[in-house]
């Protein structure tokens, strides 16, 4: 099978959840000795994947240009993966034209309209923002976001929670959605017994790229009203903050005297995870899973974070490790966890355990290679009974292609 990934960004996984979820999302194409092309209209930057190196082609595409339809025709995927709605609108009108008969994959990373909607609610709000009002909810945003997975034949969706609000809410059919969390290597035994023990570590970690604003927030957050309220009763702790990209406003930040140090870009964030002894992920708004909470796990790192981070990470609402939603029980809960050995041991075990349960690597693999070759036999009995997909392409990919090619005239005056 031939694969086009139309990437919004070139994939770093150094750098954010999505960039490592991207990875091991082609890692599972590559695996089925299928021909993999990455393409993406974004400058490419240091700190993206190999992907030549991973036997994966590397294609400079344009927004708005017709030198795409020539690529594409040529090309002629099986399969086309767009990398969040935006790609869909910019290249999905062409993909249909110049290949018919492929499959369109929508790959969102969150639900976007809801960490919209959130943050929307948190600006009004100082509390965790988990429900939010339909009004919020039903934005542009999501007309746009929910229009380009009715466009499209398979949206993968990495939160069961999400899956559980578009079928509710949006009235989703669930033939259009697939669940595609975070896939990782199991840990074995002996590789959990070779990680560093409680009385081994120190400190406390944050983990995020600032250029998502629920981290951002929750650093802000850390700063203003949670660390005072740990630093209290732990004078000689330290929070160490990482993440890609730091601001100036971040970074300015840093204060040696209480603890609290900017440390910016991790080049190992195993490394760093597992020399911490807490993991600190105070999210008031945002989608999706996180990350930095399945590094966690693998890393054998406690973490402590509120209903927002904790959602769809486990079955039936089981995440095993402390979720507070206020800055007094989390600081609360953070001193108890940092001074408790066998507190933390518990939760370092149940940790391990849901780990390799959820985010196994096989299972999850197996399972999207399963559905997209069904997917592939059965492509036109299953668009056949997506009606409003159908009818969204016809109208809306119409008034796309219209301003895109106003955009190529325009230019080339």
């Amino acid at each position: 099978m031939k694969i086009l990934v139309i990437g919004y960004v070139w994939p770093e996984p150094a750098s954010s959840a999505a960039g490592y979820r991207m990875l091991a999302l082609l890692e599972t194409f590559r695996r089925q000795n299928w021909q993999v092309t990455f393409a993406s209209p974004a400058e490419k930057s240091i700190h993206r994947a190999n992907l030549p190196a991973l036997g994966i082609d590397e294609v400079n595409i344009a927004l708005n240009c017709s030198s795409f339809d020539e690529y594409i025709s040529a090309l002629q995927p099986d399969l086309v993966m767009f990398d969040r709605f935006m790609m869909e609108e910019q290249f999905g009108w062409r993909v249909e034209r110049h290949c018919p008969h492929a499959v369109r994959l929508l790959d969102t990373e969150d639900l976007s309209c809801l960490r919209h909607a959130r943050h929307q609610a948190s600006k009004a709000s100082e509390h965790v923002e988990l429900d939010v009002k339909p009004e919020l909810l039903f934005s542009e945003h999501a007309k746009r976001e929910i229009a380009a997975i009715l466009r499209c034949d398979l949206t993968l969706m990495i939160s069961k929670a999400e899956i559980e609000l578009l079928e509710r809410v949006f009235k989703i059919d669930p033939a259009l959605l697939f669940y595609s969390p975070f896939m990782q290597p199991t840990i074995s035994a002996s590789q959990q017994q070779d990680l560093p023990p409680f009385k081994l570590r120190e400190h406390f970690v944050v983990i995020g790229n600032f250029r998502h604003a629920p981290n951002w927030d929750a650093v802000l957050w850390l700063r203003q009203t949670i660390w005072p309220l740990i630093r209290a009763r732990l004078p000689e702790a330290e929070l160490h903050i990482y993440g890609a990209y730091p601001p100036p406003k971040a970074t300015q930040l840093h204060n040696p005297k209480q603890g609290f140090l900017i440390k910016g870009w991790a080049n190992d964030v195993n490394q760093v995870m597992q020399k911490a002894r807490i993991n600190l992920a105070p999210l008031r708004f945002g989608a999706g899973l996180k990350g930095k909470l399945v590094d966690a796990l693998a890393c054998g790192t406690p973490s402590i974070t509120t209903s927002v981070g904790a959602e769809g990470m486990a079955e039936h609402d089981s995440w095993p490790q402390p979720v507070e939603d206020t800055a007094e029980h989390f600081a609360e809960r953070a001193v108890a966890l940092y001074t408790e050995p066998n507190q933390w041991l518990e939760c370092q075990q149940l940790g391990f355990e849901l780990h390799n349960r959820c985010f196994n690597f096989n299972t999850h693999s197996e399972a999207l290679i399963q559905r997209l070759i069904q997917l592939e036999t059965e492509l036109d009995s299953h668009r056949l009974s997506n009606f409003t997909g159908a009818m969204l392409r016809h109208h809306s990919m119409k008034s796309t292609q219209y301003m895109a090619q106003w955009i190529e005239a325009k230019n080339r005056k």
